[in-house]
């Protein structure tokens, strides 16, 4: 099977510009592709983990992965899935930003030396240095402003306002795409589903200043059985940097994936084959919480490695046959300061550990019956821990069924 009828054999391709064309030039010849990376935080998320593996997917058939790194970009802001415009970063923070990007992204694509290694690259290099009167005549003079404002990535905006300098973004991002086609030959351009008309912008500019072919393709955006998008929980996005996100909290994301998304996952984010995947499709009750634990080892594999995963799933067996392993569990360091008014409440700490939002939440939680302090179930709302409660220097707070997490008196 070739890698585009892998790729769609998986459910990930969502569109593309000339579909025979660039299932011909995948399946039988080897060509140079890119996916830009803005650098918006320190860290790569879940949403970006699946583009990853789809460049694995295409670096492992012999293709050439170009990673771009958003840094020129990443000045402007994309408004593409924004309803409100995004903040604005120094280029200290940009660049220190794309650096952590380019450490977790060697754990999935390969940069090493040779042929078919992908290639890093960063538009800061040169869409900063731009004469901005030049670029206009020469890249501007190309885009049509009406069909600009009918790309869905601007129509969303234009509701609360679309600021002139994000309206620069399609024709930076059009731009990414003539440069790398000049100078690595790249004819084809990846994205989530919410790049295509920023994709659209990038093939036209090449046709029209090159007069030659080029094309895109996007994929499916990770979604719930609901259509939320996957990779955020009550703390926040679900980051692969393991000082943000730990190895066994991401193993966790994954471990408790809703029983109508694990095959779709395991299909868009772990390498095991397709006919491996469909047998698990039939899997019921105790057997699909397995199909979970292989999707979570799989993925924590990938971004972390397998010594890591390794731990995270004995970690994750250990706690759920009964005998915590504090060594691997989520931690969070709590100030003494919390004993200030004579006790600790359980749900000020929960608070601080990020297993709710507020007081308010975690005192519900609590009179549901769903919390746990070290085995002990805590029914008062209102219930206090005294120092005395941490005399081996932390407590192991449960929330529900499935989430562990320690509390370290500093």
């Amino acid at each position: 099977m070739g890698v585009f009828d892998e790729l769609k054999a998986r459910g990930l391709i969502a569109q593309m510009t000339h579909e025979e064309k660039i299932k011909e030039l995948l399946n039988n010849e080897k060509v140079t592709f890119y996916i830009g990376f803005d650098p918006t935080a320190d860290s790569l998320h879940v949403g970006h983990l699946m583009q990853m593996i789809i460049m694995s997917h295409m670096q492992r058939a012999g293709h050439k992965p170009i990673a771009l790194i958003g840094g020129g970009t990443a000045m402007v802001g994309d408004p593409s899935g924004r309803t409100d415009m995004r903040s604005m970063m120094t280029k200290e923070t940009i660049e220190h930003n794309g650096q952590c990007f380019v450490s977790q992204m060697n754990n999935v694509v390969d940069f090493g030396e040779g042929e078919g290694k992908a290639t890093l690259v960063n538009n800061a290099d040169w869409l900063l240095g731009l004469n901005y009167v030049d670029f206009l005549r020469d890249i501007g003079t190309h885009f049509s402003v009406n069909r600009m404002l009918s790309a869905e990535c601007f129509k969303t905006r234009l509701e609360k306002g679309l600021s002139f300098i994000e309206f620069n973004y399609m024709l930076m991002q059009s731009y990414d795409f003539l440069k790398l086609h000049d100078d690595y030959n790249c004819v084809l351009e990846l994205g989530g589903d919410d790049q295509w008309s920023n994709i659209i912008g990038g093939i036209e500019l090449v046709r029209r200043v090159k007069g030659e072919e080029a094309y895109g393709m996007t994929f499916a955006l990770l979604t719930t059985s609901e259509g939320k998008k996957m990779g955020k929980t009550m703390s926040g996005a679900v980051w692969l940097d393991p000082k943000k996100t730990s190895p066994y909290e991401f193993y966790q994301y994954w471990r408790n994936t809703e029983d109508a998304s694990v095959i779709k996952c395991l299909k868009f984010l772990t390498f095991l084959p397709l006919s491996e995947i469909e047998s698990m499709a039939e899997w019921k009750d105790s057997k699909l919480n397995e199909a979970k634990e292989i999707l979570a080892y799989e993925v924590t594999k990938t971004v972390h490695g397998a010594e890591e995963a390794d731990k995270a799933r004995a970690a994750a067996k250990a706690i759920f046959g009964g005998s915590a392993d504090i060594n691997n569990m989520p931690f969070t360091d709590i100030s003494p300061d919390v004993f200030s008014d004579g006790g600790a409440e359980v749900a000020q700490l929960m608070v601080l550990c990020s297993l709710a939002k507020s007081k308010g939440e975690a005192r519900r939680l609590i009179e549901q019956g769903g919390v746990s302090v070290n085995d002990d179930k805590v029914t008062d709302p209102k219930a206090t821990l005294s120092r005395e409660d941490f005399a081996d220097g932390y407590v192991i707070i449960k929330k529900g069924k499935k989430i562990f997490h320690k509390a370290n008196i500093l």
